[in-house]
């Protein structure tokens, strides 16, 4: 059961309605002032740690423009992924779901079995991507075209395979450039991107081969002749579109940087020369071809300047809307979308990136799943505040519906299907801009096939199910959750297994071993 909160309804006259969404020509309010909605831009990046920002205590690696996000806006401490990896992370910030509903569970590839092309004297797989976003459930961005937002998305989709019903073209997204596929994005000076634009006429999600790329190999020490690096490519893309808003209608904007996911790679700039003479003393990687993560040198000078280059393109996407006039009627989020990896030479222990947290990527610990969350709108979330609500991805999609105006999004989309688990989110708008009546989660759950775990937060409580057996910690006292008190509480763990039984709806394509109560 979860505590709705309710409040008045806003009122517009849009203009017209055309084919059930909402144009925003000649825009003005009815009776509420001249407010409109917020533009949103969703900034999420990749395998980031809940102790990779200093804002968040890390003491290694520079992020001026975070901290200062941190400190202009408000910063949550207790925000969790969908899930513990890529895909269904995404999935249940797309979906508003959680995984025990979701369809996309995991990383289920659909690029194996496909035949290859060539470009130049590169073979490529014919066909890329994930499992695909069930096409009878509403995602995020076709909400807000429908409530007459222009939509982008920047940087990686993992929401289905090429020519699959689940492609940005067909699932609301206006404008899209980066990795359709999340295990291409292994390289960051890939053969090819993936494109689409309603405004250029494209009638799908196409190709843009990197042509300097395939001049040279995709491994060993040719590759790194590479020029054309795909994380600055795709920023630039998307700063490109934010410059083309004329403020004539809302626009949300999807920014999936891939950065700071291996492979750990990047130019040899004054950014990576100054990690270079602070780590003098490094590591060396040899490689993984299986999963396309190339040999790497200088492993923590790369890996902190990943970190130290998102944070400079945060900081160019705040300078843009300032200097477009933007900056207060913007809402902007930065999040990672699942935790810390230790991938591709990456090694968390030297940096602490657990961020005192048990745990890494791809585990229900609360370093798999507890990432950093900061949101900043200048004039409507409270500067300088940290935040401990416990907030989920799957609230992300109640909390914009409510910021656009849009109260009625369940009644509105679950037609005929029961409520309760087409979405699971609540939002946490009165939190953000300091009004009462912020409702709570009952409880959190996170299922996951690859490490067959489970987990249940309710309240402090932390139930964690691997391979079927609970154990149970208690954060308030536990927070790196040595401790399991299961013994203890057989009565809680029976309550909290009971909660992940009903929340999980079977899935032929991803399974999971759900946990067993103590018997009496």
């Amino acid at each position: 059961m979860k505590t709705v909160i309710t409040t008045a309804r806003r009122h517009w006259s849009w203009g017209r309605v055309i084919s059930g969404g909402l144009l925003l020509s000649s825009v003005t309010a009815c009776g509420s002032g001249p407010e409109l909605p917020p533009n949103i831009l969703y900034i999420m990046c990749d395998d980031m740690g809940y102790g990779d920002l200093g804002c968040y205590g890390q003491p290694y690696i520079r992020t001026p423009h975070l901290d200062r996000m941190a400190q202009e806006g408000m910063l949550f401490t207790q925000a969790y992924a969908g899930s513990p990896v890529s895909a269904p992370s995404r999935a249940s910030l797309m979906t508003g779901q959680h995984t025990g509903h979701t369809e996309v569970r995991g990383n289920k590839e659909y690029w194996r079995d496909a035949p290859t092309v060539r470009y130049g004297a590169i073979d490529e797989y014919a066909v890329v991507g994930q499992h695909p976003y069930d096409p009878g459930h509403v995602i995020l961005p076709e909400i807000m075209k429908d409530l007459g937002y222009t939509t982008g998305m920047f940087g990686k989709w993992a929401g289905g395979y090429e020519g699959s019903v689940s492609t940005p073209d067909k699932r609301g997204v206006d404008e899209f450039f980066g990795y359709i596929c999340q295990f291409q994005a292994h390289q960051y000076y890939p053969n090819f991107l993936n494109r689409y634009s309603s405004a250029r006429g494209d009638t799908a999600v196409t190709r843009v081969v990197l042509e300097e790329n395939i001049r040279h190999p995709m491994a060993g020490q040719g590759y790194l002749q590479r020029t054309q690096y795909s994380a600055d490519l795709i920023h630039r893309q998307a700063l490109e579109w934010i410059r083309r808003q004329d403020g004539k209608r809302p626009f949300f904007g999807l920014l999936t940087y891939t950065l700071p996911h291996a492979e750990l790679v990047q130019p040899d700039d004054s950014i990576l020369q100054a990690y270079k003479k602070a780590f003098a003393e490094d590591k060396d990687w040899p490689g993984q071809p299986g999963s396309r993560y190339n040999e790497t040198t200088h492993t923590h000078a790369q890996f902190a300047g990943m970190i130290t280059r998102l944070d400079a393109y945060v900081g160019e996407v705040l300078a843009l809307l300032k200097e477009k006039g933007l900056d207060e009627r913007t809402l902007v989020i930065f999040t990672s979308d699942n935790g810390p990896h230790e991938e591709g030479g990456a090694d968390p222990v030297f940096f602490g990136r657990d961020g005192r947290l048990r745990g890494l990527k791809r585990q229900t610990y609360e370093g798999g799943i507890r990432v950093p969350f900061i949101v900043r709108w200048p004039g409507k979330v409270r500067a300088g505040v940290k935040n401990d609500l416990p907030v989920a991805f799957y609230d992300v999609l109640p909390t914009f519906c409510e910021l656009a105006g849009m109260e009625d999004y369940v009644e509105r989309y679950a037609g005929t299907t029961p409520a309760e688990g087409y979405f699971d989110g609540l939002s946490f708008a009165p939190a953000l801009l300091g009004k009462d009546g912020q409702a709570r989660h009952d409880f959190l759950y996170w299922e996951f096939e690859e490490t067959d775990q489970v987990a249940v937060r309710c309240g402090d409580w932390k139930l964690i199910s691997r391979q079927g057996k609970p154990s149970l910690y208690h954060l308030a006292t536990d927070l790196h959750e040595d401790r399991d008190v299961a013994g203890e509480h057989p009565d809680l763990v029976r309550r909290l297994v009971d909660i992940a039984r009903s929340q999980h709806v079977e899935s032929p394509y991803f399974k999971v071993t759900l946990p067993v109560a103590p018997t009496e």
